[in-house]
């Protein structure tokens, strides 16, 4: 006896089936690609380019003295602040003198003998010049008296000098000061025996204002630096009153240019460097000797120099890059050589064309090998600002 299958379950199995073959022979409908990036560009243009090199470098007083003993003896006082300005001539340290004031007693005294003896020995020779004449002295004794009276002469000079040795000696017993300048730390105490013949440092007073910035350049960028003289990338004005910027430790730039004054026309063999010097302001005694600084020294212009935007410009420990937008709007890397920073812009030294495009805006986006939409974009290059960082290694 056969056995139906129910109505309702033959229902749901076709409807089943239906749906399973639609299922397989449907397809899904295939994604659109999304827009490309839209980029800012700046197109790459040349113009004239402040050549700056940027130095380490360490200030130095423009006159420093060392003040030493000059005479034997104890000191008494020290008759100045230390840490304070002192003038030409300003006392400084007391010295006891009283060893020195009976020395100069004494050659008074002996100066009083001395002409004492001079005197007579020039009555003796008044009187003998009348007897000679009268023939009742012999020459021979007339001549005996004047040698006397002349070594005589030349014991009162000998002891006017010991006189005028003895006072300069009691007078060294003041120490003053022999330029004007910042007076440092004393290097004795009251009691200390010091020494003419040690020459015992007492203390030192430096001259801040001006001040100098002492800077080494190696010789190799000596010789880039004369290859691009040579080449005509860079026009070179005299070495007179080159303006130079002081970077201060914190980052900082010091308010006041200063100038170059002098460069050393040969190389130091141990350091294959050469020297150079900047004089520089400091009213307000804000650079101290000692102080390591960045001199910023204008060497130059460059006739057909590129400056792009900071932001366009990825510096990393293998160097630095910017996306450039090639043909058909496709990104590209583009290693480059960086020099100064401008204001907000760097100096590109080698890398880009004029007429390139570099993407300043949506790099994030933009990826190399991808295409992007370019859109408006700001000037090619900002307004000049005064140069504030380094030439790139």
């Amino acid at each position: 006896m056969s056995k139906q299958v129910p109505p309702l379950f033959a229902m749901t199995q076709a409807a089943l089936a239906i749906g399973l073959v639609l299922a397989a022979c449907s397809k899904p409908a295939p994604q659109q690609a999304p827009p490309p990036p839209e980029v800012q560009v700046v197109t790459v243009a040349t113009r004239p380019v402040t050549n700056v090199i940027e130095l380490p470098g360490r200030l130095q007083a423009i006159r420093t003295s060392e003040v030493r003993a000059r005479v034997d003896g104890i000191v008494q006082r020290r008759l100045y602040t230390e840490g304070t300005d002192v003038q030409a001539g300003q006392p400084l340290f007391q010295i006891d003198p009283r060893q020195l004031q009976a020395q100069l007693n004494a050659a008074e005294a002996s100066l009083r003998r001395a002409e004492a003896t001079a005197a007579n020995a020039t009555q003796d020779v008044n009187r003998y010049k009348g007897l000679v004449a009268q023939q009742a002295l012999s020459q021979q004794e007339y001549d005996a008296a004047v040698a006397r009276q002349r070594t005589a002469q030349a014991d009162v000079a000998q002891v006017e000098a010991q006189i005028a040795a003895a006072k300069l000696s009691l007078s060294y017993t003041t120490v003053t000061a022999p330029i004007s300048g910042r007076a440092g730390r004393a290097e004795v105490t009251e009691g200390a025996l010091v020494s003419a013949g040690a020459a015992t440092l007492l203390t030192r007073i430096e001259q801040i204002d001006p001040i100098y910035a002492n800077f080494a350049q190696s010789s190799a960028d000596l010789l880039k630096l004369r290859e691009q003289m040579n080449s005509g990338t860079l026009k070179l004005a005299t070495l007179r009153r080159v303006p130079v910027n002081l970077v201060l430790e914190d980052g900082t730039q010091y308010p006041h240019p200063g100038q170059l004054d002098f460069v050393d026309m040969s190389i130091d063999e141990a350091t294959g460097t050469a020297a150079l010097r900047a004089q520089f302001p400091n009213p307000q005694r804000a650079l101290l000797p000692g102080q390591f600084v960045r001199g910023q020294i204008d060497a130059g212009v460059r006739p057909n120099g590129v400056l792009i935007p900071q932001r366009a410009v990825t510096v990393t420990p293998q160097g630095a890059n910017v996306l450039v937008v090639g043909a058909k709007d496709i990104v590209e890397s583009r290693p480059v050589t960086v020099g100064a920073l401008d204001g907000g812009s760097w100096e590109i030294r080698s890398g880009l064309a004029a007429g390139e495009r570099v993407i300043v805006d949506g790099l994030q986006k933009a990826q190399p090998g991808q295409p992007v939409r370019v859109v408006a974009a700001p000037p090619a290059t900002p307004a000049p600002a005064a140069n504030a960082n380094a030439d790139a290694p």
